[in-house]
């Protein structure tokens, strides 16, 4: 593991595969980490397959630092993946992930096209149920408990307890924060999770939507998954007509079935553990 300053942001990061092999880079969901169940995993297949792989942990999570810039958690670590693959040269790489590494990867993309040679998008986030969850627990309990005890309190918080534990800038940085400016943040953050008449994707605009004319490839959602509906990816395959749109190698209840083993703490975390299945469509998509 190497760490790298981005836009004064240490990043935490990996490169596997040889460093004359075309790049991808990989983004898991949550606040969790490049050491995730199931994400090395997948990266490890991509080496097998010729991939030079990046794998990384966004800021407020793992090895990475705390920052409270930007309108959205999402657009700020869309900032630093872009600015990452920049800082390490690896020219225009396939950029994937899948929930909320789903959406940082939409928003890396269109904000700096270059640098994205193809993009894969899987469990993306979105209606009213999948959204308002995610501004509760990214930003409503953090900024629930800096106003009742201050930000002493927020270092309990479970949403960046990996963060917490790993690094000692993140909770330096956090204590060190002005409560009443803390949930203001909160506050912004969450609001970029109000669902939207115009855009299925927080952060994501029309025009940002136009600017991802390069070869896309979206995965269904089950009709089962209120965290990632079918309607939401269904909507991005419509704002990208020129996406592939394919079934996972899953059944319709993955995600219900993940999170149910995760939840039941008999297997560990389980969230993301059919995430390797998804690289042999991936790997024919990018040799297309």
């Amino acid at each position: 593991m190497a760490k790298i300053d981005v836009g004064g942001i240490g990043i935490a990061y990996e490169l596997l595969g040889k460093e004359s092999d075309p790049a991808i880079a990989l983004t898991p969901g949550g606040r969790f980490t490049m050491d995730v169940p199931g994400l090395r995993e997948m990266a490890d297949e991509f080496v097998k397959a010729g991939r030079r792989v990046l794998i990384y942990d966004r800021p407020n999570c793992g090895l990475s630092d705390a920052c409270l810039l930007g309108e959205s958690e999402s657009e700020m670590q869309a900032e630093a993946l872009s600015g990452l693959i920049r800082k390490l040269d690896l020219g225009p790489t396939v950029i994937a992930g899948g929930s909320g590494g789903s959406r940082v990867s939409m928003l890396a993309a269109a904000r700096d096209p270059e640098i994205c040679s193809h993009l894969a998008l899987w469990w993306i986030s979105g209606d009213p149920i999948g959204l308002m969850q995610l501004a509760t627990y990214y930003c409503g309990e953090a900024g629930s408990l800096a106003s009742v005890g201050g930000m002493e309190a927020v270092l309990k918080a479970t949403s960046w307890a990996e963060n917490f534990a790993k690094s000692e800038q993140s909770r330096a940085f956090i204590k060190a924060q002005d409560p009443e400016k803390f949930i203001a943040v909160m506050q912004k953050w969450a609001a970029a999770y109000v669902p939207s008449p115009i855009t299925p994707v927080p952060g994501m605009t029309p025009r940002d939507f136009a600017r991802l004319t390069m070869p896309t490839l979206v995965f269904r959602s089950g009709k089962s998954d209120l965290s990632h509906t079918r309607a939401t990816s269904e909507w991005v395959h419509r704002l990208v007509p020129h996406s592939l749109f394919l079934d996972p190698p899953w059944n319709d209840d993955e995600w219900n079935y993940r999170s149910g083993q995760t939840m039941s703490g008999t297997e560990g975390h389980t969230l993301f553990r059919s995430w390797p299945k998804l690289v042999p469509q991936i790997l024919d998509f990018i040799a297309g």
